[in-house]
């Protein structure tokens, strides 16, 4: 595989380096909604140095790994650990990040940075993603666990397109907080927040990535061997 990394689609990558999202989190590549790109395509539109990139990657070692290869899963192990890692921990984050948002755009509003837009911004993004992890728990993951997957196929494309959504809505955050960048002298509400949108920010990504570049593709593969067999 190494030889050839740039030709690797980034979905690919992130599934079987571990530790490469975080790599791809510093240099702000989009691996799960744009997981279809090659690292050498994703990296030209973004005017990244391409070397650097290849280096930090293969700098990586087994330490790093934050996440495992859960590319050979059996759809119910990762149906439940989606649900576990990241579902959860999404309701958890949220509410905290919502209430800590108001409270760092009323004491700082009209200083320079202000998040202003940003609590608003989240409670829509929680609202989404309650009402499509719900989805998912209630009707997607059972029929993956039991091996529904040309019945799946439509489910997962409305799924794949509430992800892009998703996708907007926290690019809309990022421009609102400058890339979530706490400014000079912030005080410890606003240094709060950002790192726990920070983080919000990079297990949204990996939640988005297992779905769409594990998940589904493993169950597409299998619907389409089903068809063909």
């Amino acid at each position: 595989m190494n030889n050839n990394l740039p030709d690797q689609m980034l979905g690919t990558l992130a599934s079987a380096i571990p530790g490469a999202t975080r790599i791809f989190h510093e240099f702000h590549m989009d691996f799960c909604c744009n997981g279809n790109k090659t690292l050498a395509e994703a990296a030209e539109q973004q005017g990244l140095d391409l070397q650097a990139l290849l280096g930090a990657l293969h700098g990586l070692t087994s330490e790093a790994c934050g996440e495992g290869d859960w590319r050979d899963s059996p759809p119910e192990v990762l149906t439940a650990h989606i649900v576990e890692r990241f579902h959860e921990r999404h309701r958890a984050q949220l509410p905290e990040l919502i209430r800590l948002s108001r409270r760092v755009e009323h004491v700082h509003a009209g200083r320079p940075g202000c998040p202003s837009g940003l609590a608003d911004a989240l409670e829509g993004l929680q609202q989404e993603l309650e009402s499509h992890m719900m989805k998912e728990e209630q009707v997607l993951f059972p029929m993956l666990a039991r091996g529904l997957n040309a019945a799946a196929r439509a489910p997962m494309s409305v799924m794949r397109f509430e992800h892009e959504q998703h996708g907007s809505a926290l690019a809309h955050i990022l421009r609102l907080t400058n890339n979530i960048t706490t400014p000079v002298n912030a005080c410890n509400t606003w240094r709060a927040l950002y790192s726990g949108l920070n983080a919000f920010k990079e297990d949204l990504m990996q939640h988005i990535h297992l779905e769409n570049n594990v998940l589904f593709l493993n169950a597409s593969n299998a619907a389409e061997g089903a068809h063909h067999g």
